[in-house]
């Protein structure tokens, strides 16, 4: 009977227990104030090169070269990019040809990244295999070796591969960069491996898991892989490989003109302009994305 009371007595205190308190963050009007100026200072100098870019594209030449420089344009006029129109109608490869060699190749090499990394990272971070950890850490050694270092042996596999002179030759290099399989191999780890146990208990294949489970619930991970990847293969001028004009994408074009001197600096601002404002359109588009799918993708066991 004794050791009945005793339990209940302690069943009791655990039921009555209270609870601790959780602390709450207190923050003053003022300590709110001076946060808020010091985000809007920084947003002011992070926002004051694209303002700069899109005034001097709109500027006629007095007052891109007038000094000291303003900032903002004070008669507004297109005919940087008109000049620009001239200029590349007169190349003696077609415009459109430009545009459809950087579609190749910048969705290509994209698309293909986004795949081979979550590819490699599946097995990586769901799977036990021996040297495994062998294989990550050197994707991770990768990481620390800048292009430059690389650049000797990644043309000569190309040449071994003979593919120079392709699309190939930009494409390829393009899935093997070590920043992707490293992001989408830590991102899948967050997944609960009760997902994949119940889809193998139903009979679904690793393919199935990975297409139908697995990329789903990664998909601010892609996303945000394929923003960086997009801006990496825009930038891409293909000079390195790429001989034939026919084969180079709008980048090297709009470089051939900006290296014109003086007198082509209207056409120079009119395509930092267009260099600008299409990675941060694509990035403003899957921007959206990544978000939403950030708020929903928080999963526990």
């Amino acid at each position: 009977m004794a050791k009945n009371k005793e339990k209940k007595t302690t069943a009791s205190r655990k039921l009555f227990k209270r609870k601790p308190r959780e602390k709450k963050l207190n923050r003053s009007m003022a300590g709110n104030g001076i946060l808020f100026f010091i985000m809007f200072i920084c947003g002011i100098f992070m926002a004051l090169p694209l303002v700069m870019i899109i005034n001097n594209a709109l500027k006629p030449l007095d007052e891109i070269f007038q000094f000291p420089p303003k900032i903002f344009v004070r008669n507004p006029t297109l005919e940087n990019f008109s000049d620009l129109f001239v200029l590349m109608n007169n190349s003696w490869v077609p415009f459109s040809r430009y545009i459809f060699n950087t579609i190749i190749i910048t969705g290509g090499g994209m698309v293909g990244h986004v795949v081979c990394a979550s590819l490699a990272a599946y097995p990586l971070a769901k799977h036990k295999f021996p040297g495994k950890d062998l294989l990550f850490n050197m994707v991770v050694l990768s990481m620390m070796f800048s292009w430059t270092v690389t650049q000797i042996p990644q043309y000569l596999i190309i040449s071994w591969l003979h593919i120079n002179n392709t699309y190939a030759a930009l494409i390829l290099p393009a899935f093997s960069f070590g920043m992707g399989l490293y992001l989408m191999k830590q991102f899948m780890e967050q997944l609960p491996d009760s997902l994949m146990e119940s889809a193998r208990l139903d009979g679904a294949s690793e393919w199935k898991i990975f297409w139908t489970i697995v990329m789903p619930n990664v998909k601010p991970a892609w996303l945000t892989l394929a923003i960086f990847q997009f801006q990496q293969m825009w930038g891409n001028t293909g000079s390195l490989f790429l001989r034939n004009e026919e084969l180079k994408p709008l980048q090297y074009s709009l470089q051939q003109i900006t290296a014109g001197g003086t007198a082509r600096a209207g056409a120079a601002a009119a395509v930092t302009f267009i260099i600008a404002a299409v990675p941060i359109i694509f990035f403003l588009i899957c921007q959206n994305n990544v978000i939403e799918t950030m708020t929903t993708s928080g999963m526990k066991d």
